[in-house]
């Protein structure tokens, strides 16, 4: 009976992690890391949210037009391992950064993953997660 109960609760824990494991997704396999785009515009909105920070910039276009690229990132934990919090990257709504990041894969328009964000007084974060 020992060696049932065992092998069902084995048997519950690894559907349990399956589920898990299949629900993440890799950045490498949603965006381009072999491209780079690098993009200068206002912080219109930040998600600090798990399982990832997601930054809304508004591009201002080179026929005039303004878009706003919505902008993946590393976990909240890992942003605050470096030294960014959600004051910080809140505060800089309104404020005009420049953001490098990489394109997405599938040629989702406006869609990125970000690697580096610099403030207009220099401060600069990489967030890159690799």
């Amino acid at each position: 009976m020992r060696h049932r109960l065992l092998g069902v609760m084995l048997a519950a824990a690894v559907l349990a992690t399956a589920s898990v494991l299949s629900a993440h997704h890799s950045v490498a396999g949603q965006f381009d890391l072999s491209k780079q785009v690098t993009l200068k515009g206002v912080v219109s909105k930040v998600d600090w949210v798990n399982p990832h920070i997601y930054l809304h910039l508004d591009v201002k276009g080179d026929d005039g037009r303004v878009v706003t690229w919505s902008l993946g990132t590393v976990p909240t934990a890992m942003a605050r391992r470096g030294g960014l919090t959600r004051e910080s990257i809140a505060g800089a709504s309104g404020e005009v950064v420049t953001v490098e990041c990489n394109p997405a894969r599938n040629g989702t328009e406006h869609l990125g993953w970000v690697k580096t964000i610099t403030y207009a007084d220099g401060r600069r974060y990489e967030l890159s997660g690799r």
